[in-house]
């Protein structure tokens, strides 16, 4: 048997408030899990659980090509889940030059820009800048200059990151 007036009224209400907090849950639910373990949730500002580091110390342009790919595959499957730092040294540091003494693709400065803006932290060498007779304004704006590339290596992997070498 069906209610009616104010009864039915309140039901219909109740109905309606229950599913648009499911929707609101499966939502935030979602979100909240993407890129986590399973059984933890995870929300905005929380450290990450991955953390990589990749060698960048090569001029040829597959190399860079493939190893801006990884990064971005790396983003793609972890989304705010991880932490990436490209260390570019030797002639890799070229792909942080405002204007590079080696060939750099406009693809490459491209793809460089845009995984900076998702988060991926480029050091530039400081040891590599002072061979070259480079200084900080050298460098692209969101490069952030390490005194020695190698050294920046090793304290990111007694931080926990894992070391990517092409």
């Amino acid at each position: 048997m069906g209610e009616t007036g104010q009864g039915a009224g309140r039901v219909q209400g109740l109905r309606w408030f229950l599913a648009t907090l499911l929707l609101a849950l499966i939502c935030w639910g979602g979100a909240a899990f993407a890129g986590g373990k399973d059984d933890e949730l995870r929300f905005p500002g929380d450290p990450p659980d991955h953390k990589v580091v990749y060698q960048f110390n090569k001029a040829d342009e597959a190399y860079q090509k493939a190893v801006l790919f990884s990064v971005g595959a790396m983003l793609r499957k972890y989304g705010d889940n991880i932490h990436i730092v490209v260390v570019a040294i030797g002639p890799g540091l070229h792909i942080l030059a405002r204007e590079p003494k080696r060939p750099v693709s406009e693809e490459t400065r491209q793809r460089v820009s845009s995984l900076s803006q998702y988060g991926v932290e480029f050091h530039a060498c400081g040891n590599t800048m002072k061979a070259l007779g480079w200084e900080a304004e050298d460098m692209l704006p969101f490069a952030r200059i390490v005194e020695v590339g190698a050294s920046d290596l090793m304290e990111l992997q007694e931080d926990g990151y894992a070391y990517i070498s092409w």
